[in-house]
């Protein structure tokens, strides 16, 4: 048996919401008030700006980018820009990492790792690019990663492009890397969202060394 960890479902919900319900949800677990915590999320279209963020890696205006039903948002997680929107999974693991690992290093490898095991489950090579963060199938990136750690507790995480609308990646330079940008879709994995999740969950259990107890998608009242 793992650590318990709660895992909810948020469903669709916008960043500004769920970067609140994070931090409170950061705060309780620094008292002992709950235990690990894992959230998965569908964000409507939004660009956030991680604190290493440079301005021009978002080429369009902000006019331009509200008129275009995309929303911008500074946040505190490493790392520069990235998007995120429908058809992705993005996950926010809150960890306490003095019951893990007290490594941020290790943490991004174990994230890196439970995303390479999930999307493996469906036939497809990940890997990891030395100097680039996140996951990468066929030299283009399928999965970004970025993290906060306040008193070795995390947020933020990542977020894996499964059916991601790939044509608002030309809003920005995705995370600062003139790298191509791929889903699941892209590489021809046509898997339920549903099945994606329930692969992650098994993963990061693995990985992290966690027991989630069932039911496993749960959505949020």
């Amino acid at each position: 048996m793992g650590r318990p960890c709660e895992f909810r479902d948020l469903g669709s919900m916008g960043y500004a919401e769920a970067y609140e319900l994070q931090r409170e949800l950061v705060t309780r677990r620094k008292t002992g008030e709950i235990p690990d915590q894992l959230l998965f999320v569908e964000h409507p279209p939004v660009i956030t700006l991680g604190r290493n963020a440079r301005e021009e890696n978002v080429l369009f205006s902000r006019e331009a980018l509200l008129a275009a039903g995309v929303e911008v948002h500074e946040c505190d997680r490493g790392g520069d820009v990235t998007y995120h929107g429908p058809g992705q999974i993005v996950g926010y693991p809150i960890f306490d990492l003095r019951d893990w690992k007290r490594d941020v290093v290790a943490y991004v490898r174990g994230i890196e790792e439970a995303l390479i095991e999930a999307i493996g489950e469906f036939g497809l090579d990940g890997e990891r690019v030395p100097g680039a963060t996140g996951v990468w199938v066929g030299g283009a990136k399928v999965a970004a990663i970025g993290v906060h750690l306040s008193r070795w507790i995390t947020s933020h995480g990542f977020a894996l492009n499964v059916a991601t609308n790939l044509d608002h990646f030309k809003f920005i330079v995705p995370c600062g890397l003139t790298k191509p940008v791929t889903s699941l879709r892209a590489l021809g994995c046509q898997a339920p969202v549903e099945d994606v999740k329930e692969s992650l969950l098994a993963a990061l259990s693995e990985v992290f060394e966690i027991e989630i107890p069932l039911p496993a998608v749960s959505r949020r009242a």
